[in-house]
């Protein structure tokens, strides 16, 4: 099942998909442009994963990792789908990142790999936008490069886990103005999943409601004041974001 949460005439909804359309709990059909939409949750610790692919850790000319290379992002940075994000005015390199977001659904403290999807009670999209211009190093992110206001879309939809029998497998595509310009897919992680939760829950308790965005291919390229930005992830939906000029309030 497909569940989101949108605000409609005054109140905040929850709704599913159903052949296409978004159904409210109180069973009324409104279309996307009617309702304004949130995060399909609140996320409460959120990891993101840098160069978790290969190829674009060559596009940036890094190194792969040789070990997850994970730093935290904070509430203020989520907007939901057909939200706006702003580029700063003194940012000459701002890109975005079509991401698999994997969420946690229970306490997960030391999991094995091959225990690891029984923690996982969903996935969304994430594009998680880069400011490359504040990047400091390869080992200390700054935070100006992944925790602006709003720079990371979320949704639209949450997807139950059991509504995706192989997320390893899964295609992500990026359309600028239309344009597709970046293709990938999660076969080519250089840590998967149960990879990813072994790891983090070796060293530290996750909850439910934690999310994992697990890095991006390679087809990042630079975007401007008034582009669309369209990340797409099989089985999980579209999500659209419109970039805009100056910093947010």
């Amino acid at each position: 099942m497909k569940t989101a949460r949108v605000v409609y005439a005054g109140a905040i909804h929850e709704g599913r998909e159903e052949n296409g359309q978004l159904i409210l709990q109180d069973g009324r059909t409104v279309s996307e442009e009617e309702v304004q939409w949130l995060t399909p949750l609140e996320p409460q610790t959120v990891f993101a994963l840098g160069l978790n692919y290969a190829d674009h850790a060559s596009e940036l000319a890094f190194n792969a990792p040789t070990e997850p290379l994970v730093f935290l992002k904070g509430p203020n940075t989520f907007v939901g789908h057909r939200g706006q994000t702003h580029r700063p005015s003194d940012v000459t390199f701002m890109h975005y990142e079509c991401e698999l977001a994997v969420v946690i659904g229970k306490t997960a403290r030391n999991v094995k790999q091959e225990d690891a999807y029984d923690y996982v009670s969903g996935y969304t999209i994430a594009n998680d936008y880069a400011f490359r211009d504040y990047l400091e190093n390869y080992y200390r992110p700054n935070l100006r490069v992944k925790n602006r206001d709003h720079c990371t879309p979320l949704g639209p939809w949450f997807v139950d886990a059991k509504d995706i029998p192989d997320p390893m497998n899964l295609k992500l595509r990026t359309y600028v103005n239309g344009e597709l310009t970046q293709e990938g897919t999660t076969e080519n992680m250089i840590f998967d999943i149960p990879q990813l939760i072994e790891y983090l829950s070796s060293f530290m308790t996750l909850s439910e409601g934690d999310i994992i965005l697990t890095g991006t291919p390679k087809g990042t390229v630079n975007v401007a004041c008034g582009d669309e930005v369209v990340t797409e992830i099989e089985g999980l939906g579209k999500l659209s974001n419109t970039i805009m000029g100056g910093d947010s309030e």
